[in-house]
């Protein structure tokens, strides 16, 4: 498992839960308002893997989280697994088991990209909350994606993908959220009533104010959030279509 980050304690990342957060390196979307791009940008990851330039490691290794997480029991309750995109990982499912069998909660951040990694993970009873990231409608998916390599009909394959795991995220029976970044140009209140159709019926979905303070791409910089009105007229809209939509700033 390539780890990129821990975070040691979070009250907010795991609903009702102390939990720590540890995430992982790299991700098959590059979305310009990445505000995670250490864990995604290929440079960066590079010399986080070869360590970096003053000595630092920069890449946690896997038997120091586990060290961490032995001495939290009975102190923390989950863990977030983040990243990047963790269902990459190659070794995502044993990871989680580990977890899990130490006794913790685990709670599984995606881009909903790899549905076949969440149907086994739901089958061997490793996660217990999913954070699905919801980045536009279904009809825009490829507005927001700048994918690498940019394969003919990749968008629609991973769209694909992005479907089959709404779907078995929203009947798994586990809790979970789906979360939306809302970013000037790109979410407007026509973007949300599609967002609300394809949701229909879900049980939480939050609303993310863009933030320029960290990004993927450089021109992103200079882009300003949403003001508290316009999130919050976002928000009346979706609440038409799930059952709990919160602002999250």
């Amino acid at each position: 498992m390539l780890i990129g980050g821990v975070q040691e304690l979070t009250t907010l990342d795991f609903p009702g839960r102390l939990a720590a957060v540890v995430f992982t390196l790299g991700c098959n979307f590059r979305c310009g308002y990445c505000h995670n791009p250490q864990f995604v940008d290929e440079e960066q990851i590079k010399g986080m893997i070869k360590g970096l330039p003053d000595g630092r490691q920069g890449v946690v290794p896997e038997e120091v989280f586990f060290k961490f997480l032995e001495k939290r029991k009975g102190k923390l309750e989950g863990v977030c697994i983040s990243g990047g995109e963790p269902t990459l990982q190659p070794d995502i499912l044993e990871f989680a088991r580990k977890i899990k069998n130490m006794g913790f909660l685990v709670k599984l951040d995606t881009n909903g990209t790899m549905s076949g990694i969440l149907e086994k993970m739901i089958a061997e009873k490793i996660v217990d909350f999913f954070a699905m990231d919801i980045k536009t409608s279904p009809f825009r998916y490829g507005e927001i994606l700048a994918v690498k390599p940019p394969i003919g009909g990749l968008t629609a394959k991973i769209l694909e993908e992005v479907k089959k795991s709404k779907e078995i995220i929203q009947n798994s029976g586990l809790p979970y959220e789906f979360r939306t970044t809302a970013v000037k140009g790109k979410h407007t209140k026509e973007v949300f009533e599609e967002i609300g159709e394809w949701l229909k019926g879900a049980e939480a979905y939050f609303i993310q104010n863009f933030r320029n303070k960290k990004t993927l791409a450089e021109e992103y910089k200079k882009e300003e959030g949403f003001s508290e009105k316009e999130l919050t007229e976002f928000k009346k809209l979706m609440e038409k279509y799930v059952k709990n939509c919160e602002i999250r700033n």
